[in-house]
């Protein structure tokens, strides 16, 4: 089994504001994309075209209509994908020693080579955040794009994950948890940032900022809009009325 390192220097992870995000899914094509087409490990897709089609995704968005009292109910766009967690229980349910936490950043990854594909990790983690691929056989998760952060061949802009990069609506935050001062642990400070499922007791690095109260109109009864008006109308209009009634 696989030991979790008793601390990390830096704690590498996302915060995502569900009030800002609009459910388009450019993270999970981003993702998709970047770890297909380019650096990272390819990401089947099975019988795409066909009657049973099949593929693995590392980011998935989840859209959920929440009721609310006295008030219309809303549509709350969840991405998820996996946390990074400082007690990864995916980490120390790997037989193989495939799957660990990084020391220097804190990011859980997967060594491809070593994953015998037992499920195990996926079965543990209790956010659904692994996915075998079914063309390779190994399991498959989100690697804070890993291969990008660290890209000296990209410009530096671009050295965050995928899906922070394409956000249209800024709605994914990239940052080291660790350092007080980070944006990240700014925004979570301010916005009341939450963990997923703490009583799950993983401790996940990612936070996620909770929707803001919605705004509220006085919206007339559009019933009553409709009523016949009953006053008859007077001058010139109310002639011409009268004179098309008799028609």
């Amino acid at each position: 089994m696989t030991t979790l390192p008793a601390s990390t220097q830096k704690k590498l992870g996302l915060v995502i504001d569900l009030d800002t995000c609009v459910g388009c899914h450019a993270c999970v094509i981003s993702c998709k994309g970047w770890n297909t087409e380019n650096y990272g490990a390819p990401l089947s897709d099975m019988d795409a075209y066909g009657g049973e089609p099949e593929g693995t995704f590392l980011n998935r968005v989840h859209s959920f209509e929440v009721a609310r009292e006295d008030a219309a109910p809303v549509v709350v766009h969840f991405p998820k994908s996996c946390l990074h967690c400082d007690d990864a229980p995916c980490v120390t349910v790997c037989p193989t020693g495939a799957s660990y936490k990084r020391t220097e950043d804190g990011i859980v990854l997967v060594n491809e080579s070593d994953c015998i594909g037992c499920g195990l990790c996926a079965w543990a983690c209790p956010y659904g955040a692994r996915e075998m691929d079914a063309s390779e056989k190994v399991m498959k998760k989100c690697t804070l794009c890993v291969d990008r952060i660290y890209n000296e061949n990209l410009p530096e802009e671009d050295r965050e994950p995928a899906c922070v990069r394409t956000c249209p609506a800024g709605a994914r935050h990239f940052g080291d948890f660790a350092d007080p001062d980070s944006h990240v642990s700014r925004l979570t400070a301010e916005r009341g940032g939450f963990d997923l499922m703490p009583e799950q007791g993983t401790k996940p690095v990612n936070k996620y900022l909770p929707p803001r109260g919605r705004d509220t109109l006085d919206v007339p009864d559009l019933a009553s809009l409709c009523e016949p008006q009953t006053d008859q109308a007077k001058g010139f209009l109310g002639w011409l009325d009268r004179a098309l009634e008799r028609l």
